[in-house]
């Protein structure tokens, strides 16, 4: 029986290409959540109306505001075409941070790092930028050990749950030190801490379980350091991240030093200039480690493709083997 290379089976099975294998040996997992939708408001039609969702949606915790869906018709002579126009932000539920998400400063702005104008925006990916080898890091384990100290629910209060930097219940530099023979051009490193399951728990952004007052799982900065420390060595550039959390960073690295995001955000400042990419708000990821050999998975991120684009709300798939 021949064996086609990993990025040809992705391919295959993404484009529905018949190879001469059986199709049951194939699983596809959905990564995505489903993005609520509401009404729009009669004040402001770029606006939701809270009060009017579609079916069984309720606001999830975003940057951006919730997502507008109004519908117009085209009618014919057996009925009618519903028309919907969707308001939606960049960066709202599961989505994809382009390169060009983030613009350094000249500080920040580290050798070999690129310039805002010489990032890749979502009209300039490839197909080779949304594909590649998954590599799973599982630390849903400990996460759950650290949540049963308050009945399985997540506490803003370190005291009660700690998702500090300093804890053992982030990915830390010796989590990326166990699969540094894993990591090479164009995989993509896959978090799951399992914090999706708190995605639809509340409504209020910082009090948001999702978010716990910035005190939830995530990459430390020791980790982000630890990456691309092997990275360097090796001359390889990783396709990117995805993580089951409001961003890739850890809570503690998100919020930064003080209210005025100081020393914030460290992965999204180091690696996006780099060109890495990050998936974030990423669902399932625990089907991934219920695969016999999570290394036969690969990566899909199907993401829109509009002009001068920083990211956008993405259906991301894992395909394994």
């Amino acid at each position: 029986m021949r064996n086609y290379p990993a990025h040809v089976l992705t391919l295959a099975a993404f484009l529905l290409i018949p190879l001469s294998e059986s199709s049951a040996d194939m699983i596809t997992i959905d990564l995505s959540h489903p993005i609520p939708t509401f009404a729009p408001s009669e004040d402001d039609p770029m606006k939701a109306d809270l009060s009017k969702p579609y079916l069984d949606s309720v606001p999830i915790p975003t940057f951006g505001g919730q997502a507008v869906l109004s519908f117009g018709t085209f009618p014919t002579s057996d009925g009618h075409f519903d028309l919907g126009t969707l308001v939606l932000s960049e960066h709202h539920g599961t989505h994809l941070d382009t390169p060009g998400h983030y613009v350094n400063d000249v500080t920040s702005l580290e050798p070999g790092g690129k310039r805002a104008n010489e990032r890749k925006l979502a009209h300039q990916l490839d197909a080779s930028d949304l594909i590649g080898k998954l590599v799973m890091i599982d630390i849903s384990g400990r996460v759950d050990t650290e949540l049963a100290k308050n009945g399985g629910v997540p506490s803003p209060d370190i005291n009660v749950t700690d998702f500090s930097n300093s804890s053992n219940n982030v990915v830390g530099a010796d989590d990326i030190t166990a699969i540094e023979s894993k990591i090479d051009n164009g995989v993509w490193i896959v978090i799951n801490s399992g914090w999706s399951r708190f995605y639809f728990s509340g409504t209020d952004f910082a009090k948001d379980p999702y978010i716990n007052g910035f005190n939830h799982p995530g990459m430390n900065k020791a980790a982000v350091d630890k990456l691309i420390e092997i990275m360097d060595k090796k001359g390889v550039l990783i396709g990117g991240i995805v993580a089951d959390n409001i961003g890739i960073d850890s809570g503690q690295s998100a919020v930064g030093d003080d209210d005025k995001w100081t020393n914030s955000w460290h992965a999204h400042v180091r690696l996006l200039q780099r060109g890495v990419k990050f998936v974030e708000n990423a669902a399932n990821l625990g089907q991934i480690t219920m695969v016999a050999n999570p290394d036969n998975c690969n990566i899909v991120v199907g993401a829109p493709k509009h002009v001068r684009g920083t990211g956008g709300p993405s259906r991301v798939l894992a395909i394994c083997n």
